[in-house]
C-alpha cells in the first residue's frame, strides 16, 4: 500500500468518524443531558468561544511541555480538548472530518511554502 493510501485508510479515520457520528447524534439530544447538545443549543458563537478557549489552553500548556511528565500530559490533554471542540465545530457545520484529513493527505509530501502559494493562486 502506498503512503497516500495508508493515510486514507488509517484507524485514526475510524475514530474520528465514530466521534463525528456521536456528535451528529447529539444534535437531537436534550441539552440538559449532553454537554455537546448544550453547546449546540447555545449556538455557533459558544462553540467558537470554546475552540478559542481550548486553543489558548494548548498554548499555555505547550510553554511547560518538556519540563515534566505532568506538563507533557497536560499538553496532550489540552490538545485532545481542542481537537474535540474542533470536531464539535465541524459537526455543527455538517463538515465531516474526513474532508480535513483528505486535505492533509493531499498536502503530505508537498512543501509548506509551495502548498500555501498554490492555495493563494
Amino acid at each position: 500500500m502506498e503512503r497516500s493510501d495508508t493515510l486514507k485508510t488509517s484507524p485514526d479515520r475510524a475514530v474520528l468518524s465514530a466521534l463525528y457520528d456521536v456528535l451528529q447524534a447529539r444534535k437531537e439530544a436534550d441539552p440538559d443531558d449532553s454537554y455537546v447538545a448544550s453547546l449546540y443549543a447555545k449556538g455557533l458563537n459558544k462553540i467558537l468561544e470554546k475552540v478559542g478557549e481550548e486553543s489558548v489552553e494548548v498554548l499555555l500548556a505547550a510553554k511547560d511541555a518538556g519540563t515534566s511528565a505532568e506538563a507533557d500530559a497536560a499538553l496532550l490533554n489540552e490538545m485532545a480538548d481542542l481537537w474535540f471542540h474542533c470536531m464539535v465545530l465541524l459537526a455543527q457545520q455538517n463538515q465531516h472530518p474526513d474532508q480535513v484529513l483528505d486535505i492533509l493527505a493531499q498536502r503530505f509530501g508537498v512543501s509548506g511554502h509551495e502548498e500555501k502559494a498554490n492555495r493563494n493562486s
